[in-house]
């Protein structure tokens, strides 16, 4: 069975101009291109592209994603590998989820805060190869030693602002809103109010780049740790599809896709 570029984007929660890129780099080939230069998937490709999807949240660079897919190893041998390590991502997911309930639980009955459980699941030095990678060594270096700079107290708070962004989100996507409503607009520029206190990210004017904007759209949408936030795959791409649209409407930046 084929399936046309538009239905395939639709089905991965991604865009047609993603997977084109992916095809002018070689990493996702059509199956075929009708007379009219439509674009065709098979199931083979459909594979393809969940891999694809599968190692860009692991933090690889689409280069690197090319010379792993185009290795020679058996799909279904790779995927295995890959049950592997989104099963710890999953399991590393859940012991976050239960540092940041018991943290919500104990702020709303004005417990005292049990320091030592607040940050099970969480290291962000662990990520430090995959933000050199996308954005640079300057922009981990800023962000660890901003983050490190911050009080408890400080860091509890953007964490509580990270968490309103995304019942936000989750909120106005579940109402059945447009992604270029007014609420959503709304809440994509608090969201990049909220990436803007954030040194070493690419700016254009003061203001987070449009690029870089569009790009962590695409990877909430693409990477499990992100769209679980989002609730899911489908809450994400309302935001991806929100932040483009404001980025578009709001921002600088070069057009080049992610």
């Amino acid at each position: 069975m084929e399936r046309s570029i538009q239905d395939v984007a639709r089905i991965a929660g991604t865009t047609s101009r993603t997977l084109r890129h992916y095809g002018e780099l070689g990493l996702l080939p059509p199956s075929r291109v009708g007379a009219n230069g439509y674009r065709y998937y098979n199931d083979d490709a459909l594979v393809r592209l969940q891999r694809i999807l599968l190692l860009r949240g692991f933090g690889l660079a689409l280069p690197a994603i090319r010379q792993v897919l185009d290795g020679g190893e058996q799909p279904a041998s790779a995927l295995r590998a890959h049950l592997v390590q989104l099963r710890r991502e999953q399991e590393r997911i859940g012991q976050q989820i239960e540092a940041v309930l018991s943290t919500v639980q104990h702020l709303e009955s004005g417990e005292p805060l049990m320091a030592e459980n607040m940050f099970d699941g969480f290291d962000h030095t662990r990520y430090k190869a995959e933000v050199e990678q996308r954005w640079g060594a300057d922009a981990y270096a800023a962000g660890d030693s901003w983050w490190r700079a911050k009080s408890d107290t400080e860091k509890k708070e953007y964490a509580a602002a990270a968490k309103r962004l995304a019942d936000g989100w989750i909120a106005e996507a579940s109402s059945g809103a447009r992604p270029d409503g007014a609420g959503a607009q709304e809440l994509a520029a608090q969201h990049v109010a909220w990436l803007s206190a954030a040194p070493g990210i690419p700016r254009e004017g003061g203001l987070p780049s449009r690029e870089y904007v569009a790009g962590l759209g695409e990877m909430y949408v693409a990477d499990p740790r992100f769209s679980a936030v989002y609730g899911g795959t489908a809450g994400a791409g309302f935001v991806r599809d929100a932040l483009r649209t404001f980025s578009e409407a709001n921002l600088q930046g070069a057009q080049r896709p992610l």
